[in-house]
């Protein structure tokens, strides 16, 4: 069994360990409620440690914080999945780079709140690694993150199960859900540079074992327990599907949320299909077998994304699409979050998609989804089950948020 450290919260919010005191990880499982409800607070691009030599990078993360602190004063989840880009990797230092995740876990040890992490591009750069950050989230006996896979394809690859309520060994008990958990890497490879002194790009993209890894173990998880148990995905970089839903037409009433990142960021984006990255090249293709794998999963509801800020819908794939070739067989509903943190490109008002599954429901494979704003409005509230994509709902408005200590002075801000 693990050892880590166990920890506190700080009277100005950020948490951390207590100094050389180390205590076993609890073995106790992730459970639905006693009403059998189990709901999850997804935190999208919280980019933390922006320009930490200006003014205005601390403080964004100081409103980050609020941000935090805002959505859990209202939402209770069992879960918090902080779905990449936790930290802006290229503006870190080797020796502290990874501090950043005592601030983001704050509001969540205050609150004994669990949660689990996939990493984003921005986590991955010459002085940052998704194995550094991951080794800082388990200082914390809250976190779930782990790593299943292993090789040179990223870190962030593990599903956890959700039990019934009352169980107390995952031994003893069958999951009533899976939750799967994906590292699209992106930005650079640690600590290395090429010939010329240029950081080394690192491929952006769900690598093909991972798929392969997935389908494998989801088809034992299924034989194991004998029954096609219901799951829920979660990526920070969204697949090339994505893109070509938007691409075919986002309806703000059958497919409410904001829809300002057109064209949005695919898997595979600025590759070559032969492997290079050389700036000719559109879209490589490379995660085509990870949509093959999620479209083909039976059970398998939703995959959540972040990584395009301005993009909030969830879209049912249940058609070929132009310019594809994989057809979906599972109806999969492809969902965007809402941009959580102040760092990162962008003033879309500040959230956090909120999913909550029940054990009714998940005996239909539905789920539903709503956002939380800072503000505490609720946005996009729909319910992904057979029906969506033709049901009707109100459109949601497009609102902006600014730092409100935050002074940028000539800031050029590229896509974060």
């Amino acid at each position: 069994m693990a050892q880590v450290h166990i920890g506190h919260v700080s009277s100005w919010g950020v948490a951390s360990p207590v100094n050389n005191v180390l205590f076993s990880r609890p073995s106790t499982p992730l459970t639905l409620r006693a009403d059998g409800t189990f709901q999850l607070s997804i935190l999208e691009d919280l980019h933390f440690g922006e320009n930490a030599w200006d003014q205005w990078g601390p403080q964004q993360d100081i409103n980050s914080v609020q941000v935090l602190n805002k959505i859990f004063d209202k939402e209770s989840p069992e879960l918090v999945v902080l779905n990449g880009d936790l930290i802006t990797g290229e503006n870190g230092f080797v020796e502290n780079s990874t501090v950043y995740v005592d601030q983001i876990v704050g509001p969540l040890v205050a609150r004994n709140l669990a949660w689990a992490s996939t990493y984003g591009n921005h986590d991955y750069d010459y002085n940052i690694s998704g194995s550094a950050i991951l080794k800082r989230e388990r200082q914390w006996v809250n976190s779930r993150t782990t790593s299943m896979v292993s090789g040179d394809v990223g870190v962030s690859n593990y599903y956890l199960p959700v039990y019934d309520h009352g169980c107390v060994s995952e031994f003893a008990c069958s999951p009533e859900l899976i939750l799967w958990f994906f590292d699209s890497r992106g930005g650079f490879r640690y600590q290395q540079k090429d010939a010329s002194g240029n950081r080394v790009g690192q491929p952006n993209w769900v690598d093909a074992s991972v798929a392969e890894w997935f389908q494998q173990t989801s088809r034992k998880l299924t034989r194991r327990y004998r029954k096609i148990i219901p799951s829920l995905g979660f990526v920070h970089i969204p697949p090339y599907a994505s893109y070509a839903l938007q691409e075919a037409g986002v309806d703000p009433n059958k497919e409410p949320g904001v829809n300002d990142d057109v064209p949005l960021a695919p898997q595979a984006q600025g590759w070559c299909r032969d492997g290079s990255n050389d700036g000719t090249c559109t879209y490589g293709a490379q995660d085509t077998q990870f949509m093959q794998a999620i479209s083909h999963t039976a059970g398998l509801m939703a995959l959540f994304s972040g990584h395009d800020h301005g993009d909030t819908w969830c879209y049912k794939w249940d058609r070929l699409l132009p310019g594809m070739d994989v057809t979906p067989a599972n109806n999969i509903s492809l969902c965007f979050g809402q941009h959580t943190g102040y760092g990162g490109y962008g003033n879309w008002e500040r959230g956090s998609r909120q999913v909550q599954v029940s054990k009714r429901g998940l005996a239909k494979f539905e789920a539903k989804t709503w956002i939380r704003l800072e503000s505490g409005s609720v946005v996009g509230s729909v319910s992904l089950n057979e029906t969506y994509g033709r049901d009707l709902y109100p459109k949601t408005n497009s609102t902006m948020t600014y730092c409100p200590t935050c002074h940028y002075r000539r800031r050029a801000r590229g896509k974060l």
